[in-house]
């Protein structure tokens, strides 16, 4: 089972665009459903998190939204108010009980301009 990851693109800073992020498959025991971002230069960050709760990290809380279809395995982060330091490669994330535990999606560019 794979992670396509789509929906970004180049957006006008105070624009918004939403994420998806949808499993080629069924994949059982799902427990966290996540985003994370690679800008360039810098090391991957946690974005967003969607366990038992839902966690943000502080560059984008109030702007960003995380939520998912469970039964669709498919997690989406809407993002509004973009800005130029949002520019990234967002990954999608998925841990399970289930092998492989950590699955990670292919990457999708997402590109604020000033």
């Amino acid at each position: 089972v794979q992670l396509q990851a789509s929906g970004g693109g180049l957006v006008q800073a105070g624009g918004s665009l939403r994420l998806s992020c949808a499993a080629s498959g069924t994949i059982s025991g799902i427990k966290v459903m996540e985003w994370y971002r690679q800008a360039p230069g810098k090391e991957r960050e946690l974005v967003a998190s969607s366990g038992g709760r839902t966690n943000y990290a502080d560059a984008v809380r109030g702007r960003f939204t995380i939520s998912r279809d469970n039964a669709k395995n498919t997690v989406y982060l809407q993002m509004n108010n973009l800005k130029p330091e949002d520019t990234a490669v967002y990954y999608c994330h998925v841990v399970s009980t289930t092998l492989p535990f950590y699955r990670w999606g292919q990457g999708t560019q997402v590109t604020v301009s000033s």
